[in-house]
């Protein structure tokens, strides 16, 4: 049976819990506000079926893609509403339009995310756009595989590592399954981002959010390269209006996030990077594409395709409104890797661990984890003033 004593060796994907014939497994949540499996000794029967699904424990072996793409979606109005190029809902669309489901990650009714499926055009919406939270998979890999097994065109988009999860679960091939999963620069905790929206609340006089977007683009003042995080909701009054609206470098949940202080432990050692998930395509931010086909690139965003089976080159020729640049996959990567390469854990994600268990303090926590005090700071900003005072006093005394 799985038995998580190093908490980089699990990403949580809950395919243990889903496969377990008895029902003996529970996702629980640790202090860092991350799911890990509980078995029950006393109902499990040693089947190691929890074993045989875990992508940790059963990694596949890294691949080149077949083709790379820039490409960004004809429709402007919904690629403003996409984080990228908007490439996920054309996809999204046509699987709707054979009859088939969509299973990817939408906000909750607290604002947490959570895995879900949808069938209809109208219900795809709410899973547009990056939610930097790892999302609840709970029983949708169970879903997926009765929706599979009727026949139905399935589209399951996730993290490389849910998406191997899937895959490890279900044990077998499927042609009516088609998978995407996205370039993930790290899963960052749950319960951190609840204590975040607590603080929203609380300190802004928010009485109910409305809507969150982690990557507003310009029709909420931003453009697509500055992850700007806008948060609307209704005061206390009742008046709505944007509640938080900051770039990443100006936000306490951002700037933890990019600094890697609360992302998932095994986030370190990703089992399902460089096209080891087995999807069938990869999307991404297509950095740097200003610089390569500058006639291709806007601020309203570009994505990257990585097509990694030819189910996934087939359902991307069926797409009509589309615009594609042929692109390398040296290029791709060159401001992105991401795609290949598994974070590197820092000290500061240790130190900031230490001081939010002991203060519960996130702004504190995060400022003194990733800079120095902020009095620390004011006083060696003072000292380097004094020190070009002097320097400039000196100066005019020795012209003088």
């Amino acid at each position: 049976m799985v038995n998580i004593t190093d908490k980089s060796k699990c990403c949580g994907c809950g395919a243990c819990m889903q496969r377990c014939p008895k029902q003996c497994i529970t996702m629980c949540e640790d202090e860092e506000g991350f799911l890990y499996p509980l078995i029950d000794v006393s109902v499990c029967i040693d089947c190691s079926l929890c074993e045989k699904v875990c992508p940790m424990l059963n990694q596949d072996n890294p691949q080149l893609p077949l083709q790379v793409f820039a490409a960004k979606n004809n429709n402007d109005d919904k690629r403003l509403r996409s984080s990228s190029g908007g490439i996920f809902i054309l996809i999204a669309e046509q699987i709707i339009k054979r009859g088939g489901v969509v299973f990817g990650a939408r906000f909750d009714e607290n604002w947490e995310v959570e895995h879900c499926f949808a069938e209809a055009l109208e219900e795809l919406v709410p899973l547009m756009r990056s939610k930097y939270v790892q999302s609840r998979i709970g029983n949708t890999y169970k879903q997926a595989e009765q929706f599979l097994k009727q026949g139905r065109p399935v589209l399951f988009a996730g993290t490389s590592c849910q998406i191997a999860g899937l895959r490890k679960f279900l044990g077998k091939e499927y042609e009516n399954l088609l998978t995407i999963d996205v370039v993930c620069h790290g899963t960052p905790s749950p319960g951190i981002w609840r204590d975040y929206l607590n603080i929203i609340c609380k300190e802004l006089g928010v009485g109910k959010i409305t809507s969150i977007n982690f990557r507003a683009k310009q029709d909420e003042g931003f453009e697509w390269k500055q992850y700007g995080l806008v948060i609307k909701g209704k005061t206390l009054g009742g008046k709505e209006q944007n509640v938080s609206s900051k770039w990443f470098r100006d936000d306490t949940y951002l700037r933890g996030f990019i600094g890697n202080l609360y992302l998932r432990p095994s986030c370190k050692n990703c089992p399902a990077k460089s096209g080891k998930s087995g999807s069938d395509l990869t999307l991404a931010d297509f950095w740097g594409i200003e610089s390569m086909e500058p006639q291709f690139a806007d601020n309203v965003g570009i994505s990257t395709i990585f097509v990694q089976s030819p189910k996934g080159a087939d359902i991307l020729n069926s797409l009509e409104d589309k615009a594609l640049k042929t692109m390398t996959y040296e290029q791709a990567v060159m401001w992105n890797d991401a795609y290949y390469s598994s974070l590197i854990e820092k000290n500061s994600r240790l130190k900031f661990w230490k001081l939010y268990k002991t203060n519960h303090d996130l702004v504190f926590s995060v400022d003194k984890a990733l800079y120095e005090s902020p009095v620390k700071i004011a006083f060696n900003k003072s000292i380097k003033n004094v020190i070009y005072n002097l320097k400039r006093v000196g100066r005019l005394i020795k012209n003088y």
